[in-house]
């Protein structure tokens, strides 16, 4: 049995590191996964590994890192046998990157603001439409980009359509997938992974 390279923390219910184990899925590296409970969550084990006790936080005999999307990338950098990720300073790196970070920055926070307002113990009206319409707009965004393509970067898989299937992963789970007929066919076609299949397994 090869030995572990990394050990992926993970605590019950939480979306993001399901993408970072998704990563590693696709970079075929052996790992650990390790879902705390609430108590180790909060240890000052865990307070070593994430400064905000929070997950994913992914260790290794360099050392430990955190922020799913971080990982994501660095997984495409330490693995380039996968080709998850086109080389240094191409167009393409950078579109990885562009990618990754609206997924984090843009259509995330959309789908967690629209979340938050929805289930409101009393919704504000006008607070509901304009978190909608942020995620409407950030849906579109990504739906234009992927028109005509199966992936967003050179029309091949890489770590951006990890980072980003990670986020709609979790939109569909809230129940706040965009309406989008493009968008569906690209988290289906993503669903359709192997190692997307065995990382988000039970």
């Amino acid at each position: 049995m090869l030995r572990p390279v990394h050990r992926l923390y993970q605590r019950e219910g939480a979306g993001r590191p399901l993408r970072v184990r998704w990563a590693l899925e696709e970079a075929g590296t052996p790992y650990e996964y390790v879902v705390l409970t609430k108590d180790q969550g909060r240890s000052d084990e865990h307070a070593a590994r994430h400064p905000l006790m929070r997950v994913p936080a992914l260790e290794s005999d360099a050392g430990t890192l955190f922020e799913s999307a971080a990982l994501c990338l660095q997984i495409a950098d330490l693995y380039p046998e996968a080709e998850l990720i086109p080389a240094i300073g191409t167009h393409a790196r950078g579109q990885v990157y562009q990618w990754s970070f609206f997924a984090m920055t843009e259509l995330e926070p959309a789908v967690l603001r629209a979340y938050i307002e929805t289930h409101a113990a009393v919704p504000d009206p006008e607070a509901v439409a304009k978190a909608e319409a942020r995620l409407a707009k950030a849906a579109a965004a990504l739906a234009g980009a992927l028109d005509g393509h199966d992936y967003l970067v050179d029309d091949r898989f890489t770590i951006a359509d990890v980072v980003m299937g990670g986020v709609l992963h979790s939109a569909r789970r809230l129940e706040l997938m965009p309406d989008s007929p493009t968008l569906v066919a690209y988290l289906t076609r993503l669903d359709g992974r192997e190692a997307k299949q065995r990382a988000y397994a039970a």
